[in-house]
């Protein structure tokens, strides 16, 4: 059963004009990647604090190898633990919601006095299609992409880009009370960090381990 948004418990401050960015993920373990676009978006767009939004089950992914949500926690709050603007919630879980239109829109009803932004690494926004409701999403909130390795031209060629025109000047310390549709491609020094490969180097110490 969905929780009414009334019980929504915040993971941090909330106030009327404050500016949160919202990054959501599986954290399958949280990495420096997740902290780059983390830090970014708060310098970049003026945000007061970002919420990381730890996913019990992401639909666009296996849950082969996938760490249970607690666990998933635990290595949030480690990697953001020294940065307090930032905020690890599970709170998709206590919404029971699958997917980030059905999680924003909560937010939104729950806190309307608070300006939200999505962000999402350059890597993300090229399989943005494929989210669930993903033209609503966009017409929903402000987003804001971070260029990362292998994918900075994303904002150029990735199917939301050409058709929300991804590529054209926003103003950054503007976007997040801007009227959606907004978009604004932050770059800055680029993290190679991911998810995948921090999970194959734990992987390989494992098999090191066994193999000893």
């Amino acid at each position: 059963m969905s929780a009414h948004p009334a019980w929504l418990k915040p993971p941090g401050p909330v106030a009327p004009g404050l500016r949160i960015g919202l990054l959501g993920g599986s954290f399958n373990p949280a990495h420096e990647g997740h902290l780059h676009v983390s830090e970014v978006a708060l310098k970049r767009l003026g945000l007061d604090y970002v919420w990381w939004l730890v996913s019990p089950q992401n639909p666009l992914k296996s849950s082969t190898d996938m760490a249970p949500l607690e666990q998933r926690m635990a290595w949030a709050r480690a990697a953001a633990g020294r940065y307090p603007p930032l905020r690890v919630s599970d709170i998709e879980a206590q919404m029971d919601t699958q997917y980030t239109i059905d999680t924003v829109r909560r937010l939104k009803e729950r806190f309307p006095s608070v300006h939200f932004v999505w962000l999402m690494g350059s890597d993300n926004l090229l399989a943005f299609h494929r989210w669930h409701d993903w033209q609503r999403l966009a017409m929903t909130l402000p987003i804001a992409i971070v260029l990362r390795p292998g994918t900075v031209l994303a904002s150029l060629t990735a199917r939301a880009a050409r058709q929300f025109g991804i590529g054209a000047a926003q103003s950054e310390r503007r976007l997040a009370t801007a009227r959606p549709p907004a978009f604004a491609v932050l770059d800055a020094k680029r993290s190679p960090a991911s998810a995948t490969a921090l999970r194959r180097r734990r992987l390989g110490r494992l098999k090191g381990l066994v193999l000893q």
